[in-house]
């Protein structure tokens, strides 16, 4: 099965591969930690040597990276203006990877209102994947950040995490807890 690189950037490191969900999290914790939030941002990710350390294409050298696209607009009745293929359910991809040896970090803000994470644990509950370690918190600085499942199939490792306080886009909301779950998460700790 072939899947389009489409949303979601893969580095492969040996025995794993981490999916980042690039826009939603390691440019979020970036802008936070910018001054000048959006203009640090649009020059950091378009820099040469942080697009080659993110294996960015080099046939995408022209397409210069915005923090929010609104011509990007999708309407279930028309057809699309910017994409040549959407994804309405990235459940096939995570299918596809059960079957691989990698692990995944899936999050969610608690307080999204535009993904709610039931819905997320709806379609991860899908994959009918074994429950590794049941829901429970994980902390931060001594305080709840959010609750944590771990499920396993085969060589397969998906952590869904819930970021206490999160909206859309949970980094914005909680950058520390953000931060801490993905340094965790690459460090292969328990959240």
């Amino acid at each position: 099965m072939q899947l389009p690189n489409l949303l979601f950037l893969v580095i492969t490191n040996v025995q794993e591969v981490v999916i980042i969900i690039f826009k939603t999290f390691i440019f979020h914790i970036y802008i936070y930690l910018s001054q000048d939030k959006p203009m640090y941002a649009y020059v950091w990710a378009n820099r040469r040597d942080v697009r080659e350390a993110l294996h960015i294409r080099e046939v995408f050298n022209d397409i210069e990276w915005v923090g929010c696209n609104e011509t990007l607009r999708f309407y279930y009745d028309k057809e699309p203006i910017s994409y040549t293929h959407n994804i309405l359910s990235n459940v096939a991809y995570h299918r596809y990877l059960a079957n691989k040896n990698c692990r995944s970090l899936v999050y969610s803000g608690d307080l999204d209102m535009s993904v709610s994470y039931l819905s997320t644990l709806k379609w991860i509950e899908s994959l009918n994947l074994l429950v590794n370690n049941d829901w429970g918190p994980w902390f931060v600085d001594g305080q709840v950040a959010g609750y944590t499942m771990k499920y396993l199939h085969n060589d397969y490792n998906l952590t869904f995490a819930t970021i206490k306080g999160g909206g859309h886009i949970a980094p914005d909301y909680k950058p520390n807890e953000c931060l801490m779950m993905l340094m965790r998460w690459f460090s292969n700790d328990a959240l």
